[in-house]
């Protein structure tokens, strides 16, 4: 059983304190200039490492979207002038249950917000080795036979949700890697649009829109990976378990591409990271109500079982938006009208000279947000 301590809050200025925190502060997200935040490279990193050493994509004039602080896909547009190629990649590296189905989502989730319909897909799928599984016990034989029923569940969740998003898997790599302690995914995702839609494309007096709600795959990760520890009814499990159902957000997608000036897919670091990676992308300052965002029972109950923000735990399930002043109630009921969940919940100012930010009730973000369920892996991993 985890044990809570409240004292873990004391560096978490986005996260309202709580008598029921489960990490402490030795297990807070480490942030360094080196290593950057756990997961994700820093933008800084990015910027210093990365950024700048692509290839002849420079003089290359069918890149529409290149690498950029806050831009998860690749634009580029065909030869012969007809639409525009959408290409994004993500790994699956911590989540210890539904990581086919989850990797599909969140690859395609990502073509989806830059306003092309998934439509592609290739997987690379890395396993524990026999000599791995062996080391903690078991025998190779059953080693073995573990390795290919974890490949068997694997691919079959790969095509189902793949069918599921209209995605094609057209290719792909699997083998058995030695140290590795669960699966590993990597996914890549295609697809076409007339009208790229980018992160950096919001603008002051535009509305910001968010879908679903705050905190939908992190609260399926509590559930799986951490109930045990934690002091929930079964049935809050459960439900939040079923999370991992939306975590697609291609149908919403389809809609909001009409009316958005930039859209986003919060994964790491939650909505609160997703918010600010929107701004640093577009160069301005969004204003946030917190009460505004929507938070499910069952997360909240799961976050303040667990002691995190539901603000600050990975968001994959909802789409960030922006949109104009003018068309945002257009935009709402749009989504209303599909049976689609949106709320308003606040609104995009210019910097005026200062760096770009999330202020969230009036708290001035600048920095790269952590996600709040590292901790509680590293604390698990620690004990185990």
């Amino acid at each position: 059983m985890l044990e809570p301590d409240e004292n873990r809050f004391a560096c978490q200025p986005l996260v309202r304190r709580s008598s029921n925190s489960v990490c402490s502060d030795s297990y807070k997200p480490r942030i360094d200039p080196v290593r950057g935040m756990p997961g994700k490279v820093s933008p800084d990193e990015l910027l210093t490492h990365v950024f700048e050493r692509t290839g002849a994509a420079e003089s290359d004039e069918t890149v529409v979207q290149g690498p950029a602080d806050g831009e998860d896909a690749a634009a580029i547009d065909w030869p012969d002038g007809e639409g525009t190629l959408v290409v994004s990649s993500d790994p699956i590296s911590l989540a210890a249950e539904g990581v086919g189905e989850l990797g599909v989502y969140v690859a395609t989730n990502d073509v989806a917000v830059s306003g092309a319909d998934p439509r592609w897909l290739t997987a690379v799928v890395l396993l524990p080795s026999a000599d791995t599984n062996a080391a903690d016990g078991d025998d190779t034989a059953a080693s073995t036979d573990s390795g290919r029923s974890l490949l068997e569940g694997i691919s079959h969740d790969l095509d189902a949700a793949a069918r599921e998003v209209g995605a094609s898997i057209v290719g792909g790599h699997s083998e058995y890697v030695d140290q590795l302690e669960r699966p590993l995914l990597s996914l890549t995702a295609m697809g076409a649009t007339d009208r790229f839609v980018p992160t950096g494309g919001a603008a002051p007096g535009d509305a910001v829109i968010l879908t679903k709600a705050a905190g939908i795959e992190g609260s399926a990760i509590l559930a799986a990976d951490f109930g045990d520890e934690l002091d929930v009814d079964p049935e809050v499990r459960e439900r939040a378990e079923g999370f991992l159902d939306e975590i697609s957000v291609a149908p919403e997608a389809r809609i909001v591409r009409e009316y958005a000036t930039a859209m986003h897919d919060p994964t790491e670091g939650g909505v609160a990271a997703g918010l600010l990676e929107v701004a640093r992308a577009s160069s301005v300052r969004l204003a946030v109500d917190r009460d505004a965002v929507p938070i499910r029972d069952a997360t909240a109950t799961l976050c303040e079982a667990a002691g995190v923000d539901p603000l600050r735990i990975f968001g994959s399930g909802a789409l960030l938006a922006t949109v104009p002043a003018d068309a945002v109630d257009d935009c709402l009921v749009s989504l209303a009208d599909a049976g689609l969940a949106a709320a308003e919940i606040g609104t995009v100012r210019d910097c005026d000279g200062s760096d770009p930010a999330l202020s969230l009730d009036g708290e001035s973000v600048t920095e790269p947000i952590a996600d709040d369920l590292y901790p509680l892996w590293e604390r698990v991993d620690s004990e185990a």
